[in-house]
């Protein structure tokens, strides 16, 4: 045995070491190596959110760039169960999804992932079009295809099937290949897609900058604490289980008025500068002529505290004015959106055209936390809603199209809710294919053996990896319904129902998107 092991380590180490300097093309295999753990390997420097996790299982790792600015990771397991897996990243990318590609590598998938066109470290790299043009979505594209064919080589075969998981940017990436590329792959899992960034972003600069000019308004991360605490004690009772976590916010109303401070008191209340930002920043953000740009927040939903990130200034600094010394109080909520939308008119994924992605036999999944702050809930159902109305309403797109709402989850992941269901970052057990509980295998059910997800059991696991309680997630607009019998942290105590208040906001968004 320990022979024949080893035999079949030097030969993968061969065929590994035979892709290096490959090129085909704009391909250029820079290097392949051969990865043997012993027990574990994890990835050198790999770091922030897409902090690879130890790898068990030997794999050949192939690292290369397309046109000489778009890099790429290609792993290549030597247990390999026949699948190519696209790893999607978000933010201003710039790095690899080392996290995916290492939790899923020792389930047997071939991984790839790109860095979208550019490094992290670079600067100003948004004022050069081609970079942004990739970033939009050629990287993802041209990466695709790198893939399958260097997976062809080394294996000998194609690949039996291909999916793409990501969430935020990662997400957007997903709609993207979806939407423009519906031949890349035959299944794609979109979290947090955010699915007209541009207009989310001109909302986070717009009230970013709105708090920088009133400093007595600005709300800090302790004040936004205040108010989503507030909002879940009225709230969350309304769904039959008092667990901190509000499983339909369209079901919520709150006055919050009621977090105002009484006169002579200063703490766990806002004074009224603070509460009138609050107000202005979760209603309706209006144009300059006061007409609504979009819907608001949902009640209880926070926001990111200070001021604008770097990544919005660059959107505007270096992609449209292309100027380092841009000052932002320039900026201007209409101008701005249509000046980004012809920057970068790729950035939006809301296109609903996806009839040749659906005719191949493609299925995608979405994913939204209620609760994020960062790409908002509403604008994910504004493009589910849009999506049935273009492609013959809800029940026919649901053949191929499904969202599933996630209570109490915010960006990606955390939060009070379950968070960790298989999507992107999400932990795994290692070699365990189990379509009820990880997304991925749930989306593989779906499209191999024609089975479409009814539900989705998510976890909440505390700081030992032990879990705490389980949910059930459910096709829009169904939600996760307590039987009022069992026991309330047990997904196994939940139905998924038809919810009126869901439906309505369904109907109400067909055909319509800010």
């Amino acid at each position: 045995m320990l022979w024949a092991a080893m035999a079949l380590a030097a030969a993968g180490a061969a065929d590994c070491k035979g892709l290096e300097g490959r090129h085909a093309g704009s391909v250029i295999v820079t290097s392949a190596t051969f990865v043997q753990p012993a027990p574990a390997w994890e990835v050198p420097g790999s770091g922030g959110v897409y902090r690879a996790v130890p790898v068990s299982k030997p794999f050949c790792r192939v690292e290369g760039t397309i046109e000489t600015n778009i890099g790429f990771e290609l792993w290549l397991p030597a247990g390999w169960n026949g699948r190519l897996l696209g790893a999607g990243v978000g933010g201003d990318a710039g790095v690899f999804n080392h996290r995916d590609m290492s939790v899923r590598i020792d389930q047997g998938f071939a991984t790839v992932t790109t860095d979208s066109g550019h490094k992290a470290t670079q600067k100003r790299w948004m004022a050069n079009a081609k970079a942004r043009i990739d970033y939009e979505h050629r990287a993802v594209h041209l990466t695709a295809k790198a893939a399958k064919a260097l997976t062809r080589l080394h294996y000998g075969r194609a690949a039996t099937r291909s999916y793409f998981l990501g969430c935020s940017g990662g997400g957007r990436q997903a709609l993207k290949e979806m939407q423009n590329y519906p031949a890349d792959y035959d299944g794609v899992i979109a979290g947090a897609p955010g699915p007209y960034m541009p207009l989310m972003s001109v909302r986070m600069m717009w009230f970013a900058l709105a708090q920088k000019r009133n400093p007595l308004g600005a709300l800090s991360d302790s004040d936004w604490s205040l108010y989503e605490r507030a909002v879940t004690r009225a709230c969350d009772p309304k769904d039959g289980v008092s667990d901190g976590i509000i499983e339909n916010p369209l079901a919520c109303t709150f006055d919050r008025r009621v977090l105002l401070c009484p006169e002579g008191r200063t703490g766990d209340c806002l004074t009224p500068a603070k509460l009138a930002m609050l107000d202005s920043i979760v209603s309706p953000m209006p144009d300059e002529q006061g007409r609504a740009m979009d819907k608001g927040l949902l009640p209880g939903v926070r926001t990111r505290p200070g001021p604008p990130s770097p990544l919005l200034r660059a959107m505007w600094a270096d992609a449209v004015h292309d100027d380092p010394d841009w000052d932002e109080e320039t900026f201007r909520r209409s101008a701005d959106l249509a000046a980004v939308n012809r920057a970068m008119p790729e950035l939006r994924a809301d296109r609903t055209a996806i009839a040749p992605f659906i005719r191949r036999g493609g299925k995608a999944i979405l994913y939204q936390g209620w609760a994020d702050p960062s790409t908002v809930a509403d604008p994910t159902i504004d493009y589910l809603g849009a999506l049935a109305a273009t492609n013959g309403g809800a029940e026919r797109l649901g053949e191929a199209v499904r969202l599933f709402m996630v209570p109490g989850m915010y960006h990606c992941r955390g939060g009070p809710g379950a968070d960790s269901f298989g999507g992107s970052g999400h932990p795994v057990a290692s070699g365990v294919a189990d379509p009820e509980r990880d997304i991925l295998w749930s989306l593989i059910r779906w499209v191999e053996q024609g089975e479409a997800p009814e539900q989705i059991v998510a976890a909440k696991t505390v700081e030992n990896g032990a879990t705490s309680f389980t949910r059930k997630l459910c096709p829009f607009p169904k939600a996760a319904v307590y039987d009022g019998i069992g026991d309330a942290k047990d997904a196994a105590s939940y139905r998924c129902k038809d919810t009126p208040t869901l439906t309505a906001r369904l109907r109400a968004s067909a055909g319509r998107t800010f």
